[in-house]
């Protein structure tokens, strides 16, 4: 059952040779929603291929306050921790599950090596980059230039698609982590936007219209 998981979500880009040294090598690991995967300033020795589930990566500012940087979704890795595992730094990362998660684990020697031999390796790591750039130049876009109910409405569009349900269950307070404000704020802009009849609330639950 996990060699045919790791097919799915990883033959469209790498190759036999590679997913069958990758089962070989890698360790799968389960992890349940809100569970920390890596932590910052974690010493880096495994990446991390998502099997199944959803991850947030998360930065920590000086005073501990949390901001979301990017998803994670299934068939993909973290490049944040790409890069520090290539520069053998610790994590400048938290990455969370956002649902139950299944990830393989990857001794960061292969990943080098891979990079070095494996041509179907190299393009899904400068895909992966790609991608992490151009998702994290829309978080600073977006806290440069939208106010912060747009950055709310988006945010909770985004969870929807991620737990593929129009209805989220989430406490105000989680919200107000992920964005990086207080849990009054969000309170009050998810009341405005169920008067503009964008969304139905109720206890720790919320349904986009």
């Amino acid at each position: 059952m996990k060699r045919e998981l790791l097919e799915e979500r990883f033959d469209y880009i790498l190759d036999n040779n590679l997913i069958a040294e990758i089962f070989e090598v890698g360790t799968f690991k389960k992890y349940l929603t809100n569970d920390i995967i890596i932590d910052i300033d974690q010493p880096l020795t495994h990446i991390p291929l998502l099997l199944d589930g959803n991850i947030k990566i998360l930065r920590e500012d000086k005073e501990g306050n949390e901001l979301l940087i990017y998803f994670l979704e299934a068939g993909e890795t973290c490049t944040m921790s790409l890069t520090c595992c290539m520069g053998t730094t610790k994590s400048k990362i938290r990455a969370v599950a956002e649902k139950d998660s299944t990830l393989i684990m990857i001794p960061v020697q292969k990943m080098q090596n891979w990079l070095d031999n494996n041509s179907s390796w190299r393009n899904f790591i400068l895909e992966s980059y790609q991608t992490r750039f151009t998702e994290m130049l829309e978080t600073i876009d977006n806290l440069a230039f939208m106010k912060m109910d747009e950055r709310l409405y988006k945010h909770l569009k985004e969870k929807s698609k991620l737990h593929d349900s129009s209805t989220i269950i989430v406490k105000h307070q989680d919200i107000a982590e992920d964005l990086h404000t207080s849990r009054v704020v969000i309170s009050r802009l998810l009341k405005q936007l169920e008067n503009d009849k964008k969304i139905k609330l109720s206890r720790n639950k919320i349904e986009i219209l």
